[in-house]
């Protein structure tokens, strides 16, 4: 089998690790063992914050429509089937910013969704 003495992959994947390591402390920025464990580390925190991200921004828009739709007498789960029923299809993105920034439209979507016909 032949010899082979990696000499530039070796350097080229261990720089480009360390880079993606630099600025972490002491050692996890200077030496590729510690650097490595340490990358890898930050990649599965990475990961999972980028999941965690999705979740806590529909928590967040669902506290704010609850708010707003609590001033108008209803609650969030009323407001939404009432929504639902009367075939307003808002996600709760937008229904959050509309609740944030426009008031009037959202006490317009607040009454549409009580007006609507309760099936039995």
């Amino acid at each position: 089998m032949p010899r082979v003495k990696r000499g530039n992959k070796r350097r080229e994947r261990r720089k480009k690790l360390l880079s993606l390591a630099s600025g972490y402390f002491l050692g996890k920025s200077k030496l590729y063992k510690f650097a490595k464990e340490a990358v890898e580390r930050a990649g599965n925190f990475a990961y999972h914050g980028r999941k965690r991200k999705k979740r806590d921004f529909r928590r967040l828009w669902i506290i704010r429509i609850n708010a707003a739709t609590r001033e108008h007498g209803v609650s969030y789960s009323q407001f939404m089937a009432g929504l639902k029923r009367a075939g307003v299809d808002l996600d709760r993105k937008s229904l959050a910013d509309i609740a944030a920034r426009d008031a009037a439209a959202f006490a317009a979507l607040v009454e549409k969704a009580k007006a609507a016909p309760a099936t039995a």
